[in-house]
């Protein structure tokens, strides 16, 4: 993407043209160009909230603020932003400007050897990654290429972070050194993402992920952040409390560590020391109540107060932001689904609210529902279709921010591009892909369960149905018993025992009404579905992929 102010008719997604033709530059060239870059920008500072008592351990003193309902912003004039994108990040990389991004987050599959299942959202999905690299040099391989197309997007100001785990983050750094420069590596960022394993008999528990930080240019965005001081700090150095006002202080010393400066060299209140300020300017800190003398002839001291003070700088160990809970809001199901406050972090840190945010990992779009958070424009790309619809959903249900081309063109909505959405493609998606597209695009709830589902594969509520927390099962959302169950079969043509085996769910479950969705229907699977109705008085809606794809279902759906 590039800014295209008026698209093609009738076009499934904007082909965006790049603006520079000139090809990646190696990355020897980089290093070297970049290392020659020796001008440095002041880093600035973030304003920390005054807090008169300590905040909970990991608080930031400037938390960002919750998602207000799809606010017009400002947009990129060089890229189209809030918008997701469905295919690989490679090849939609290519069509970016150059040194068009503020910042870049990734988190793309670790090189673990081993497989493991990827679950979106309480969905039965199931994604093997396996890890698509049989050693660590097809990883690095498969990385190199979109790297270099990442760090050619990036702006000089930019700011790139790679989080990975101890599996291959050494060789991820020197791949990362080649390509960006190793002058230009700023932090090696160690999060504590759980606590030790007990199981892990024979050598210390690897409990850690890594997020290697880099620039691209020494004249980069950084904002410091800063964390509240520990309960027991404030306890032991703050214990002084004004009565006046309740504000909590210390007492810290007056005089200068250098006593070779005349000048600073005086009496006052009766002590004579070397002290850290002129004569005037002690004389007006004390009209103002800020310096205290104990007692006559006690040497004065200045009143320090907690309140004024931002704080703990943020370091390179962040052991305050704990994993997603099984019983968290947050918790989508995905397994290497990343807390919020952690690109919080990020994001705060390496931009500014208007910035342009990029993930090309989406997976299930914490980056994208942070970036709208903090008000800035952001770009996500992931591979998966059910990926994206799940982080279409979670844009809509969290941040209120409705997927309208309209409403995006107007600066008030985002849009999904390049989404198989023609018969033909829905076809050829994996079997999970496919049935998890159907039961989001009815506005439903994907199955819980990965195995065993007993022919349910997503629920439908209805909108006066409340939800409230279940403790069946960890993280599981029960509703008040009005539900209508969701049957998918990638066929096309369901016949008669496809519709009685859904009879029978309906029947175990007592549902009044079902949903069943497949390209087409043979006339014995309707007609039963119409004797089934006349038995029981229990409706099953047949559905076919066009009728969706025409958005032809509302009628049905009422």
């Amino acid at each position: 993407m590039p800014k295209k102010h008026s698209p093609k008719p009738k076009s499934p997604s904007r082909k965006p043209k790049r603006r520079s033709p000139n090809p990646p530059e190696p990355a020897e060239q980089g290093s070297a160009r970049r290392a020659s870059e020796t001008s440095a920008r002041r880093v600035s500072e973030t304003s920390a909230r005054r807090v008169s008592a300590p905040a909970a351990p990991g608080a930031m003193l400037s938390p960002a603020k919750a998602c207000s309902p799809a606010p017009k912003r400002k947009t990129s004039s060089l890229l189209d932003t809030r918008v997701i994108f469905c295919g690989d990040n490679l090849e939609k990389l290519k069509d970016f400007p150059d040194a068009s991004v503020d910042l870049i987050y990734i988190d793309p599959p670790f090189n673990s050897n081993r497989n493991y299942e990827v679950f979106w959202g309480e969905t039965r999905e199931k994604r093997a990654f396996k890890d698509r690299h049989a050693s660590t040099a097809a990883y690095i391989e498969f990385m190199r290429p979109r790297c270099l197309q990442l760090a050619r997007v990036l702006k000089k100001t930019g700011a790139f972070y790679y989080h990975c785990d101890w599996h291959a983050s050494h060789y991820v750094k020197v791949m990362l050194d080649q390509i960006f420069g190793a002058n230009n590596f700023c932090t090696e960022i160690v999060w504590r993402r759980t606590n030790a394993k007990g199981l892990a008999f024979r050598s210390f528990p690897n409990n850690h992920d890594i997020i290697l930080f880099y620039t691209n240019g020494q004249r980069h965005i950084f904002n410091r952040l800063y964390l509240p001081h520990d309960e027991k700090y404030v306890a032991g150095f703050y214990a002084n409390v004004e009565p006046e006002t309740g504000r909590k202080y210390q007492l810290a010393d007056l005089t200068n560590p250098n006593r070779d400066r005349p000048n600073l060299t005086y009496e006052f209140l009766g002590v004579k020391r070397v002290w850290r300020w002129t004569k005037e300017r002690m004389e007006e800190a004390h009209k103002k109540g800020l310096i205290v003398q104990s007692r006559p002839g006690a040497v004065p001291r200045f009143k320090r107060y907690l309140d004024e003070q931002k704080g703990v700088p943020v370091d390179s160990i962040w052991s305050d932001i704990p994993p997603i809970q099984p019983h968290s809001d947050e918790r989508l199901g995905y397994p290497t689904q990343k807390p919020l406050a952690l690109l919080d972090r990020i994001i705060n840190a390496s931009s500014n609210p208007g910035d342009i945010v990029l993930d090309a990992f989406c997976g299930c779009g914490t980056a994208l529902v942070a970036a709208e958070n903090l008000g800035r424009q952001w770009i996500g790309i992931d591979v998966s279709p059910t990926a994206c619809r799940v982080m279409a959903k979670r844009l809509r249900d969290v941040c209120g921010l409705p997927e309208d081309e309209a409403l995006w063109k107007a600066g008030r909505g985002f849009v999904v591009r390049d989404l198989p959405w023609t018969v033909e493609k829905l076809r050829a998606i994996p079997p999970f892909e496919f049935e998890n597209w159907a039961v989001i695009a009815l506005g439903g709830i994907p199955n819980k369960t990965q195995v065993a589902d007993r022919g349910i594969d997503g629920r439908i509520y209805p909108l006066s149905s409340l939800p409230r927390k279940s403790g069946e099962a960890v993280g599981e959302l029960a509703f008040m018993d009005a539900w209508y169950p969701i049957q998918v079969k990638q066929k096309d043509k369901v016949g008669r025992p496809d519709i009685d085996s859904f009879e029978a769910v309906m029947t175990r479950e007592n549902r009044t009404k079902g949903f069943f969705v497949a390209f087409d229907y043979s006339s014995d699977a309707l007609t039963e579905i119409d004797a089934f109705f006349r038995r029981s008085g229990k409706a099953i809606i047949p559905l076919t992929v066009k009728e969706i794809l025409d958005e032809q279902i509302a009628k049905k759906l009422a």
